[in-house]
């Protein structure tokens, strides 16, 4: 199991409206970077837009921001694509076995350090905006 790919694709598509600000951003265009079908891109950027983050004109092919890129953190994107909901990032199996003694009592012992850990991640995420994300692609661009 491994968080949403949909978080990786939201940032993607906000770092290529970005970068392509001079240019037409499609779904077909988006969808071609990200190398997934143009479908996938069109929900999305639904997502994104809901959130805030976009904007999108009915019948005219392109996106751009509608923020700067200083005011939008990873975090932003992370909570606009619905990657998980609040304190579920970790499952717990559940049922375990209440005649055992890990049974009993691995739920009560894991179920805060999990929230911890997705505590510390989001804190992380806040931390980081979309200008430091497109700042880096630029650089690994021109090396």
């Amino acid at each position: 199991m491994s968080i949403s790919s949909r978080f990786a694709v939201g940032i993607h598509i906000l770092a290529l409206i970005e970068l392509n600000k001079e240019g037409i951003t499609s779904s077909e265009f988006l969808a071609s970077s990200v190398n997934t079908n143009s479908a996938v891109i069109r929900k999305l950027m639904g997502m994104l837009k809901n959130a805030g983050l976009i904007e999108v004109k009915p019948g005219i092919a392109g996106a751009k921001l509608s923020k700067e890129l200083y005011d939008i953190t990873l975090f932003d994107v992370y909570k606009a694509v619905n990657v998980v909901q609040e304190k579920e990032l970790f499952s717990i199996h559940e049922n375990p076995n209440p005649k055992c003694p890990v049974g009993r009592n691995i739920q009560n012992t894991i179920e805060p350090l999990f929230t911890s850990a997705q505590l510390a991640m989001e804190k992380m995420l806040r931390s980081v905006t979309l200008e430091d994300v497109v700042k880096d692609i630029a650089t690994n661009e021109n090396n």
